[in-house]
């Protein structure tokens, strides 16, 4: 997407700080297809954490992701950005939005299972949602978009049904997926205010972004000490479609969805994730869906529907003396 095809798209997105209220033609094909990237990237990360470490699994994904998308760039001949104060602004983007949630993620999930990451990540609506209000970047939530957030939480919560395994929400892995989950919550409102309509496009963006979160963690990995890696086909082969598609390819339909609709309405999409999870369990693993799933998936997709429920228009005032 370049430039001007970006500043086609923002309109309504968060205008004054008010939220939109429907969505534009196009954006639930690409939070759909967000998802079912995004849905999966528990289980990569889980099996990539086999045979690497957190540090080398979070700097592998950022490296491939990158690459992809400088490669794009080059084809499309994209100029890399020259500010010194945008590439400041991406910068702390990188950390809030990749840097700091993949390396906590991945360090969590050598403790804790994925469902229990994906359950703690799909709070990351309500964080958005609060810190957006909290910030005043959104102006005002309708009891509409409240209801629905709470809802769809809590058909994830139906879905992964925590209560059977609530040792792990409360251990050190299960801190740290919620400290992942608030970071991403601050980078959706960071980016939606400094970034997403700046004129830079998705793609551009996004590669920069990256490219910026890979020189973090390899600073870390330096730091920290590089250790003999237990690289098995398996955790190469997570380790690639993690970093390919999970986090290059899939970074600029985030962009385009901040771009387009706003922080909150993007943030939604990790209401699908689980949704995703249990498809992909029955499909490939042959799993079986219990009565609580189906209601928790029920539950989701109520909940995204509610927070974008239309306010009723005003009805004009009457003038006297007319009918």
């Amino acid at each position: 997407m370049d430039a001007a095809s970006d500043r086609s798209e923002r309109p309504a997105a968060l205008s004054g700080g008010r939220p939109r209220q429907e969505l534009s033609r196009g954006a639930l094909p690409r939070i759909a297809l967000l998802a079912l990237i995004w849905g999966s990237g528990f289980l990569w990360i889980k099996l990539a954490d086999r045979g690497f470490s957190a540090i080398e699994v979070t700097l592998s994904r950022l490296v491939l992701g990158a690459a992809v998308l400088l490669v794009i760039m080059l084809v499309r001949r994209d100029q890399v950005p020259r500010s010194p104060r945008l590439w400041a602004t991406i910068a702390i983007a990188a950390l809030f939005a990749n840097a700091v949630p993949y390396l906590l993620f991945a360090v969590a999930e050598q403790s804790v299972a994925s469902s229990t990451a994906g359950i703690i990540n799909a709070t990351t609506p309500l964080w958005t949602a609060l810190l957006a209000l909290a910030v005043r970047h959104q102006r005002s939530a309708t009891w509409w978009q409240v209801t629905g957030l709470v809802v769809g939480f809590a058909g994830a919560v139906l879905i992964f049904t925590p209560w059977q395994t609530a040792a792990e929400l409360w251990s050190a892995g299960g801190l740290e997926c919620l400290a992942a989950s608030v970071s991403y919550a601050v980078s959706y409102v960071y980016m939606d205010r400094f970034l997403a309509r700046r004129g830079v496009g998705a793609i551009v963006l996004s590669a920069c972004q990256l490219a910026a979160a890979a020189v973090m963690l390899a600073i870390a990995l330096v730091i920290s000490g590089v250790s003999t890696p237990h690289a098995t086909a398996g955790s190469v082969a997570a380790l690639a479609v993690l970093g390919i598609l999970g986090t290059g390819l899939a970074y600029v339909l985030n962009y385009q969805i901040i771009t387009s609709e706003g922080a909150t309405v993007a943030s939604t999409v990790t209401y699908l994730l689980p949704v995703i999870a249990i498809v992909l369990g029955v499909l490939v693993l042959s799993e079986t869906v219990t009565a609580t799933m189906i209601a928790g998936i029920a539950l989701v997709l109520a909940g995204i529907a509610l927070t974008r429920r239309r306010r009723k228009p005003a009805e004009p005032a009457r003038v006297p003396g007319r009918r």
